[in-house]
């Protein structure tokens, strides 16, 4: 046995594209299929959770603008490249030495900086009713 394309499944006639549409559930018209169920009251976060995550958003802040100043100074000091790890790598120091590879530490530094203050700056909470 064969399926005709043509022939509807089920006995629900084609929509206007020649696709079949699952019955809606309510209304009746295909369009309210389409659309996402709403829920009718958002989640409310308890006070533990709702402190939690403060504390979260201020250590993800915190630890993002720490790395961030680090990686902006650091590379710039004696002790980027006056290390023991470095020193068992002449051609690594070298590397880490040149003024280019100090820059990218430094600019992803500033990028660090500015991920933690533009996750403090877009915190936001659900107001309270």
């Amino acid at each position: 046995m064969t399926a005709d394309p043509n022939t509807p499944l089920s006995g629900i006639p084609p929509g206007p594209l020649g696709v079949n549409l699952p019955p809606s559930k309510g209304t009746g018209s295909p369009a309210s299929a389409l659309q996402p169920a709403q829920d009718p009251e958002p989640l409310r976060q308890t006070g533990f959770e709702l402190w939690l995550r403060r504390i979260t958003v201020l250590l993800f802040v915190f630890v993002c603008a720490s790395a961030g100043v680090l990686l902006i100074i650091v590379p710039w000091t004696n002790n980027w490249t006056d290390n023991r790890l470095l020193l068992i790598y002449p051609s690594l120091r070298e590397v880490v030495a040149n003024g280019f590879v100090r820059g990218v530490c430094s600019g992803l530094g500033v990028l660090d900086i500015w991920i933690g203050f533009w996750e403090a700056v877009h915190y936001h909470e659900d107001k309270r009713t």
